[in-house]
Order: C-alpha cells, then structure tokens, then sequence
C-alpha cells in the first residue's frame, strides 16, 4: 500500500469517527464517540500533520481532504476547551468578604469488587469531607465504611445492592427529608435530600448513578439520558440552591450533559480549571471525566482535586465550595430555550414510553 493511501485511510477514519456524534440515534455504538474527544483532537492532529509529507500542492482533492481534517481539529478542539485552563472560570473561586459558609464533598465510584477497600478508608480520612457519596457499593461495602468512618457523620442514607448501581451517601450535617427514589429502572437507585448548612442555610441534593449504553445490557442511552433530563428538571424547578453529583456514565462534553447543565442551569466547577478525568484509572490513554459535581450560581469554589487511586477504575472527586448567594447574579447562566426544554421533555417522555408508561 502506498504511503499516500494510508495516509488517506488513517486521516478518513478520523473524519468518519468525529461526524458519527452527529447521527441523532441514542445506540450505544454511536453514544460511544462522545467519550474520545482528547484521543480523537490527538489523532487528528497527528493525521493533519503527517498527511502533508505527501500533499501536492497541484491537486484539489489534497485541499479538501486537509481541510476537512483542519476543521475535525478544531471541531474535537472546541468540545474539550472549556476544561482546558485557556478557558475562563464558570464558578468563580471563593471569595472571604460574601461567604455565609463552606460546604465539602468527596465522591467515589469504589468498584463493587474493590479488594484494596483499605485505600478508599484512607482516602476518605484524608479527606475530611463534609458529605461522601459512594457508588457501586454492596453489602460488605456498607458494613465497612460505617464501621470506619468518623462518628461525625451522623446523618446517612444507605442502599447497598448487589448489582453495582448501590449508592452510599454520609453526612456531617442534618439531611432533612431524605429520599431514596428509582426515576427510570426499579434497580438504578437515586438520592434526594435537603442538607442544612452550618450557616443554617437549606440545600437541595442529588445523587446519581444512571446506567451506561452497553451492548450486553442497555444498547441505547435512552435510560441513561432520561435520568439525567429527570434529575435536571428537578434541579431547575428546586426554590433553593442545588448540588447534584454522581457517576454520570457520561462525559463533561456530550450532547446530554450540555443539555443537562442548561436545562438545570447547574455549573460546572472544572470548567476553566482542568479535565478531572476520573475513569478509566487504569488505563493511560483511555480517560475521561465520568464523575461529576454540579452546583448552583450560589456556590464559589475554594478547591476542586482529583483523588489519589484507589484501585478501582475510577479516581474519586473532592471539591471544597464556599456557599456565597449574595454574588449568584454575577454567574448565573441563561435560562434554557424553548427548544431545549422541548429536547429534554422528549428524553424523558421516550424514558416513559420504553417503560410502557404512555
């Protein structure tokens, strides 16, 4: 084969994968390639770049071909730059002056088969948060951490389950009305509660942990999209400031999440600060950002790190916020379109449909 060729046929694959995202089926062998924007931005530019030792100024088609390469690069550059510390902050850091008080969460998806469970225990005592959700946790999860962590967290909701989706969460402050919900599947549980802050001040939380589109299980991301769109809808119609967090099962970028943050008008604390890419911990080149904490316009940020591994696939997340409601206007976002909210209705209504709800 000519070098030329394989030029082509390497620089045509990176065209194909990046105009898949734009085939509007929810299939999971589509929904996938919303995940490799960093690899994808990487291989473009490694496709652009070495075309050229074979491009010939005389021929059109070698225009054409770079030029749609060109703007593969860019396009794959766009989606990731908002988590590139190019961009600007969308929460602001923490000032000491408006702060009414501080709030800290540390968030884990440990691996339900974890045997090194001893470094989330040290991790967790590390960190001194003020709320920690657990994902993918069972049974021996459960009697673990409740046995070793501070009798400070006198607040908690615990569903352990034996099918990866079970969900911890453990409080320092008083959780009022705490719920645990099933928005989509009667399996995949969610968390919802009000927490009352040291200020005396009342949020609203949520956890989840949405099912991912896999081809031996869930071939669409519809259940996962809907849950999202739910849990959204919930946060824009909420009368107080708003915390969700979880394992999304969906990257920062993608179609949904975007959606996902406009519908609820939530911002995003790694944007402007870094990628945080949180799965797959033990894979070098195959990473992204799965795990996710969104806040209100009330909230300013005082630190956001990626924890230390703690051998399971993911890393786990803390963020530190100072509660500052008094500068919300200064960065609180557009309210959503018509036509987004139309776009988020119908994820949830194909959600009630595929469950034989209408």
């Amino acid at each position: 084969m000519k070098l030329k060729t394989f030029l082509q046929i390497f620089g045509g694959l990176t065209i194909v994968l990046t105009l898949l995202r734009f085939i509007a089926v929810d299939y999971w062998w589509v929904r996938v390639f919303d995940f490799p924007h960093i690899q994808l931005t990487i291989l473009s530019v490694i496709a652009f770049a070495v075309y050229f030792l074979r491009f010939d100024l005389k021929r059109r088609n070698d225009y054409i071909f770079a030029s749609l390469m060109l703007a593969c690069i860019v396009f794959q550059f766009v989606k990731i730059y908002n988590y590139t510390p190019l961009a600007t902050f969308e929460i602001g850091n923490a000032t000491s002056k408006k702060a009414k008080g501080e709030i800290s969460l540390f968030t884990s998806n440990v691996l339900q088969k974890n045997k090194h469970k001893e470094l989330l225990i040290t991790e967790i005592e590390n960190r001194d948060a003020d709320i920690l959700l657990l994902t993918e946790t069972n049974k021996e999860w459960q009697e673990l951490i409740s046995k070793n962590i501070s009798k400070e967290y006198k607040y908690s909701v615990e569903v352990p389950l034996p099918n990866t989706y079970g969900m911890l969460l453990y409080s320092k402050n008083e959780l009022i009305n705490a719920q645990v919900k099933y928005q989509v599947d009667d399996s995949i549980p969610s968390i919802h509660t009000k927490i009352r802050l040291t200020s005396g001040d009342t949020i609203q939380f949520y956890s989840i942990h949405p099912t991912p589109p896999m081809p031996q299980h869930n071939p669409k991301s519809s259940d996962r999209d809907a849950e999202m769109m739910k849990t959204a809808k919930l946060a824009m119609e909420s009368t107080i400031p708003v915390l969700v967090t979880g394992d999304f099962n969906d990257v920062a970028w993608s179609q949904t999440t975007a959606l996902f943050q406009r519908i609820s008008s939530l911002l995003d604390p790694r944007k402007g600060r870094g990628l945080y890419n949180t799965y797959n911990a033990r894979s070098f080149i195959f990473k992204w950002p799965l795990d996710h904490i969104f806040v209100g316009p009330e909230f300013r940020v005082k630190s956001v790190v990626r924890g230390n591994d703690i051998k399971s696939d993911h890393y786990p997340m803390y963020v530190e916020l100072s509660f500052e409601p008094e500068l919300a206007d200064e960065q609180r976002l557009k309210p959503p379109t018509k036509e987004e909210l139309k776009h988020a209705h119908e994820q949830i209504e194909g959600d009630a449909m595929d469950a034989g709800i209408y």
